[in-house]
């Protein structure tokens, strides 16, 4: 079982930048790949980013690839994702997610999500 928190979602302007934090609790951290998610209102979940256990590998959408890097910090249990260049369309609800030692796009290949952290960005 792991236990995941999101925070450092708020509010932003158009071009800004916004950092979120997960942090887990529950069985060891560094056994699990991490994505980021996100979900606008009316729209269907959508994969946005990913990192192995150890941070070696990263995946990035379309969408988001060459302004949103994700990273993590085993020792402190916590992956992050670092969101420059904001756009009005990136406003969505972001959820953190765990997987066994895998790297995917595919939300069911997680098995454990935080509660989502609400990111808005003014035009």
């Amino acid at each position: 079982q792991v236990q995941l928190v999101e925070s450092g979602g708020g509010l932003v302007q158009a071009g800004g930048s916004l950092t979120l934090s997960c942090t887990a609790s529950g069985q060891t951290f560094s056994n699990y790949a991490m994505g980021w998610f996100r979900q606008a209102p009316g729209k269907e979940r959508e994969f946005a980013a990913t990192i192995s256990w150890n941070g070696g590998r990263t995946y990035y959408a379309d969408s988001v690839k060459g302004r949103f890097t994700t990273s993590r910090d085993n020792a402190k249990n916590t992956v992050y994702l670092q969101m420059n260049s904001l756009k009005p369309e990136d406003t969505a609800v972001y959820f953190c997610a765990a997987s066994i030692r895998t790297t995917s796009a595919a939300p069911n290949d997680y098995s454990y999500w935080g509660q989502g952290t609400q990111v808005t960005v003014s035009s």
